[in-house]
């Protein structure tokens, strides 16, 4: 079965069949290439976890008891306070067929824009930075102008580990080519690694230097005055204000920077929530646009400017209008005839008139009562919208919550409705790519339980509503017919946005139907190669941009720059079941800079508490060569259920950007000190066991799931062990143990030496080791093997002086997924054979053979590790 990958928006085809789940060779995007995440795609088939059937109350009901809550409490809201009482919270994981529904639910028959999406907290900006500049929402390239490209800027983008398919192309068009490739990005990341120029800018820099790199371009004699004069208009102010800006950079860097961007006309300029997430997010993408359009280089093969999307549907989402500042269609709330064309087309007399609240302030009405119901679907915004605690107290508030989920989260967990919703594998739809590409994602297997699309739901309740006769599809394909007929309707060349030739598409065509790119029928599939916009008067704009924002607060000591792990996907509720993607970073860590680690006395595995007036995290050091002094980097997918660190988002804010309203995930303001470890902790069990609520009083935790179907514990403890401490006391402290028939430990409280082990049935099920030193604990990996065999009688020798365990050499952290290779498996390949290249390493072990994600670590390696002679 052909379908496309749920990550991120690259938009990978694959295919579902016997041999599991592969590259589809067909699809455009990817040629048969994926990522780690989708080469594992199989292994997150796992229903165990799901929610299988609705629930009222946290009592199992069925779907017409859940649906007809759902209908009357909304309809009770708007019949006391207004439709604006009410508002829909939605997904980029959702296929367009849902997001088109439930915005036409919202907007068109409730009657308030209040429907906005988690695609507000990645890709606002860059939508309102395209619509200012453009007149539409609209991304001008496409993927293969990375093969024709002779210098790609990759700026707040780590696409080596975010985008790594798409990646992978710029490096062999550096090959082929010689195509250049230069990184923009406070952080030396993975991609900057594998650059040929890094260019670490401070947070929030992007700006200052596009805007600098427009001036001096036109000092250069590098602009294209005649497509500047023909196709666009404000130059002149632009301009003037980006003779102001101070690059940010060395002097030297920056002249040699503006000589390859001023000499190189097949430019393409890739950017992702490094620009994007920030309070200057949506003048930044402003400022990129403005460099393009000023030298002409858009809309030609091997040049443009390219927003990187997040998420799978994100573009789908905003072409039906998800965001609660849009209207289906590419149609605008600011247009009275749009606003007509939406009304006359979906038959909706109370069309809403105004936007509805974006998601931060959505969530502010939430949270002091303007909201009475709210529906969440398809995200976790307890744990993924800034300030999370005081999200996770809106919910609380709420007189009337409903989640559509897949898995319990801690969203789920705080509502009045949970709906079992179908996920990727279950679901028939489409989705939008980066490049404008529309794949087919097919169901190939039936979803568990009595869980459902997330379109039908609220099909199902729009009729409970009395909105029956405007909601009568049968199937995804006549919604998307729909859809497609709404790009047309009355459209005459004024939108791009134009799915025309599909709108009579019969079922048969649509069940078979190939990835196709937007606007459909065009022969050209790059956007104004002939210097026609979407505007009144078919001109560009330039966007006057300051580059003066305020002062540095001096008070707080660092900035908080959140982003992606390689191996992980939001807020890990798929990816944080598989164990081979949890073994490349086990548990969360905050990375910082040597200077800052020397200045603070922490060193790596040493404990940091990082916080502010929203709340603190006690979580591991890491000690990273590629952070800047003054900043601090953490992943933003962890969350409760994988340890204490629970979500980096409590510390983000309110701040974002004043048009886009986008959050700056990018620019949290903390404080950082030690904090001394007093003891470490490692555990193994057969089952998930419940942490103790009272550990984070006295301890940082993680939890890890790993092959074999085992569960790993790791404890660092910030205060001193009591005198009268036990082995079994500790554990009990720690961990809801199992009922056992005997337990087996070791107590030495004066060295601070802790063993226990838990047999059933003369099966090892559960051992701890605790030391006051992290050196005298065992690996897991030692541990594990342990596991591996049956004691009638058990030896207490080797269950718990650990001679078994630690004689065996531990396995080490897993780099390369894709072909199971671990560091100490490549460091000794290196020092035995003298490998001195990545290709080297990768006949050796195959490391980096697969989807290429991990070689900046092999990179890494091979400046670090001496390489001694072989033989």
């Amino acid at each position: 079965m052909n379908t496309t990958c749920p990550y991120c928006g690259v938009g990978c085809g694959v295919v579902a069949g016997r041999d599991g789940i592969v590259g589809d060779p067909d699809h455009p995007a990817n040629r048969g290439k994926l990522c780690v995440k989708g080469t594992t795609l199989g292994l997150t088939l796992d229903d165990r976890d799901r929610l299988v059937a609705p629930m009222i109350g946290g009592q199992q009901a069925s779907w017409p008891e859940a649906l007809d809550v759902v209908a009357k409490r909304f309809g009770e809201a708007i019949a006391e306070r207004g439709p604006d009482s009410v508002a829909f919270y939605v997904s980029g994981q959702f296929l367009t067929e849902d997001y088109y529904i439930a915005n036409k639910l919202m907007k068109g028959f409730i009657g308030s824009g209040n429907i906005d999406t988690n695609s507000r907290l990645c890709m606002a900006s860059p939508v309102a930075a395209q619509i200012r500049a453009f007149g539409e929402d609209l991304v001008p390239g496409i993927y293969e102008d990375f093969d024709e490209a002779d210098l790609i800027l990759f700026v707040g983008s780590n696409a080596a580990w975010c985008h790594p398919v798409l990646f992978q192309r710029a490096l062999r068009a550096r090959e082929s080519r010689g195509t250049r490739i230069v990184a923009i990005d406070p952080r030396r990341s993975a991609t900057a690694d594998l650059a040929d120029l890094h260019i670490q800018i401070a947070p929030g820099g992007d700006l200052a230097l596009f805007a600098a790199l427009f001036a001096k371009c036109a000092a250069k004699g590098a602009l294209d005055y005649d497509f500047i004069a023909r196709h666009t208009a404000g130059f002149d102010a632009a301009l003037a204000m980006a003779h102001q800006a101070d690059p940010g950079i060395d002097a030297e860097l920056f002249d040699q920077f503006a000589d390859m961007i001023a000499g190189t006309p097949r430019l393409v300029t890739a950017f992702f929530q490094g620009v994007n997430q920030s309070v200057i997010g949506t003048d930044t993408v402003n400022a990129i646009l403005n460099l393009h359009l000023a030298t002409g280089r858009i809309g030609k093969p091997g040049a443009g400017p390219f927003s990187l999307t997040g998420q799978p549907n994100a573009m789908g989402g905003r072409e039906v209008g998800g965001l609660a500042t849009q209207l289906a269609a590419h149609l605008s709330f600011d247009d009275s005839a749009h606003r007509d064309i939406l009304a006359r087309f979906w038959n909706a007399p109370h069309l809403a008139r105004k936007p509805g609240l974006k998601a931060i302030d959505l969530f502010d009405a939430v949270h002091d009562g303007r909201i009475k119901a709210l529906w969440i679907a398809g995200t976790n915004p307890a744990e993924s919208l800034p300030r999370s605690a005081l999200v996770r107290e809106a919910l609380e508030r709420c007189p009337f919550v409903v989640v559509a989920d897949c898995w319990p989260t801690a969203t789920s967990s705080r509502a009045d409705v949970v709906l079992p919703a179908a996920g990727w594998s279950e679901k028939d739809g489409t989705v939008t790519n980066s490049e404008r590409m529309i794949s087919r994602q097919r169901a190939f297997r039936p979803a568990p339980g009595e869980a459902k699309p997330d379109w039908w739901m609220f099909k199902e309740v729009a009729c409970r509503m009395g909105f029956g006769e405007a909601f009568a599809y049968s199937s995804t394909a006549s919604i998307f017919r729909e859809h497609a007929a709404l790009s047309t309707f009355e459209n005459d060349g004024a939108r791009v946005f134009d799915l025309g030739p599909l709108a009579a598409m019969p079922d048969e065509d649509y069940d078979v139907m190939r990835p196709i790119q937007w606007p459909v029928g065009r022969a050209e599939p790059r956007l104004f190669g002939d210097g026609r916009f979407p505007t009144a008067d078919g001109r560009a704009r330039f966007v006057a941009v300051s580059a003066e924002h305020g002062a540095v607060d001096e008070e707080k000591k660092f900035t908080l720059n959140t982003g992606r792990l390689r191996d992980q996907w939001h807020t890990m509720t798929r990816t944080g079941r598989v164990p081979e993607l949890m073994a490349h970073r086990e548990a969360a860590a905050a990375t910082i800079a040597p200077a800052d680690a020397a200045r603070l006395g922490i060193a790596t595995g040493d404990l940091a508490a990082i916080g502010n007036e929203r709340g603190q995290l006690i979580l591991p050091a890491m000690i990273g060569a590629d952070q800047a002094s003054g900043s601090i980097f953490m992943a933003m997918h962890w969350t409760e259920a994988h340890g204490s660190a629970s979500t980096v988002n409590m510390l983000a804010g309110a701040e974002r950007d004043p048009i886009s309203g986008e959050p700056a995930f990018k620019h949290g303001k903390v404080t950082m000190r030690r904090i001394v470890a007093q003891w470490h902790g490692v555990a193994l069990a057969r089952t998930v066991l419940s942490v103790r609520s009272k550990v984070n009083d006295h301890a940082v935790w993680s939890r890890t799931p790993r092959v074999g179907g085992l569960v790993q514990f790791g404890f660092t403890g910030f205060l001193p062990l009591r005198e009268d401490t036990t082995c079994r006391s500790l554990a009990s402290s720690l961990l809801e143990l199992p009922e056992t028939v005997e337990m087996l430990d070791y107590t030495d409280a004066r060295r601070g030496v802790f063993r226990l082990a838990v047999m059933r049935g003369g099966v090892l099920v559960f051992v701890l080791h605790v030391a006051s030193d992290r050196a005298a604990l065992p690996s897991a990996d030692s541990l594990e093997k342990l596991f591996a065999r049956r004691w009638v009688e058990p030896d207490p020798a080797v269950l718990l002086a650990g001679r078994g365990a630690s004689s065996a050499a531990p396995r080490g952290g897993i780099v390369c997924v894709c072909h199971q290779v671990t560091e100490p498996m490549i460091r000794a390949a290196i020092k035995v054979r003298g490998l001195a290249t990545i290709d080297a390493i990768g006949a050796a072990t195959k490391a980096g053979t697969g989807c290429g994600s991990c070689i900046s670590e092999l990179k890494g390696f091979l400046h670090h590790e001496p390489i001694l002679a072989a033989g």
